[in-house]
């Protein structure tokens, strides 16, 4: 298997702090690859290190087959957690100016931009200023920026960071049209529900230190087994059943798990008549129930 990052042992310190401690991963061509943690894990210091920003203080780093993101920066595309705008420039511009800085023709790049907005819905905003633009629509024009030099790895540090629904759907569908263009997009984030839809492939860090890697179906099989419920009424029952090890409840449905020991059918039994059950089935765990027992026994062996 091919792979477009590979990053063997690598460490990052800035004074007495290791934000990033010998940490080794491979990210396949032409997938999605979740990087994910808590916020302060090391994400963006490990993706700032990718992009030649800041250099490892050991190990081994390889991007598109070279050593250093500078020497392929033209098939790369890369957007910061901390980003903007050029506000008073045109969106059509701003866009071409972003092309041309990858080494775009302009006549190329100008047309390329006009193109990426009529796709993306912001055809009518091409000529007016990026300070017109809402903020959901400032951080589409933000990915188009990235996008418009067609590179083969997209680097996004958090893309669905203060997006609503609406921009949140819009964000994951360029990411997998990306993919289906055969880009490889790595992209960090503290939104597991957005990983859980998209990504091929994981990895788990805290405190720098990876703390799980593999597909998504590996990472999710690793975790315990446990009863989806959707239901209305007074969830307070949930609390009352046995055998319960953890319970993640949003009001109106539920993550509930299990002793290993513990019978699903009697907690059926005990909720038949106290809630109305739209659904209740065994399933595996959510990446939320994953990251929230790894990070927790992560930080357990740390106290230890």
């Amino acid at each position: 298997m091919e792979h477009v990052l590979e990053l063997e042992g690598v460490t990052k310190r800035f004074g007495p702090v290791t934000a990033v401690d010998r940490l080794s991963f491979q990210v396949p061509r032409g997938s999605v690859y979740g990087f994910l943690g808590p916020n302060g894990s090391g994400k963006t210091t490990t993706l700032r290190m990718v992009m030649s920003i800041f250099y490892p203080d050991e190990g081994r780093l390889r991007v598109l087959g070279r050593e250093r993101a500078l020497e392929v920066k033209d098939r790369i595309g890369y957007l910061p957690e901390e980003r903007g705008l050029y506000k008073k420039m045109k969106t059509a511009d701003l866009l071409a100016y972003f092309g041309r800085l990858k080494g775009m023709d302009g006549r190329l790049a100008k047309s390329r931009a006009r193109e990426l907005l009529a796709r993306f819905g912001l055809q009518e905003w091409a000529d007016k200023p990026c300070e017109a633009l809402s903020k959901g629509m400032g951080q589409k024009v933000q990915l188009l920026a990235v996008l418009i030099h067609e590179p083969e790895l997209m680097i996004l540090d958090e893309p669905f960071s203060g997006l609503d629904p609406v921009n949140m759907e819009s964000m994951r569908g360029a990411i997998l049209q990306m993919k289906r263009e055969g880009r490889t997009v790595l992209f960090s984030t503290h939104v597991m529900a957005q990983a859980e839809e998209i990504c091929d492939y994981i990895l788990l860090i805290d405190k720098g230190r990876k703390l799980l890697n593999g597909t998504l179906s590996e990472v999710k099989s690793s975790g315990p087994k446990g009863i989806r419920l959707d239901y209305d009424g007074d969830g307070s029952i949930l609390r009352e059943l046995p055998g319960v090890t953890r319970i993640n409840d949003a009001g109106k449905s539920a993550e509930i798990f299990l002793e290993e020991e513990a019978d699903p059918q009697e907690i059926l039994a005990r909720l038949v008549g106290r809630i109305v059950i739209r659904r209740f089935d065994l399933r595996e765990p959510s990446l939320h129930e994953i990251f929230i027992r790894a990070v927790g026994a992560g930080e357990g062996r740390a106290a230890g």
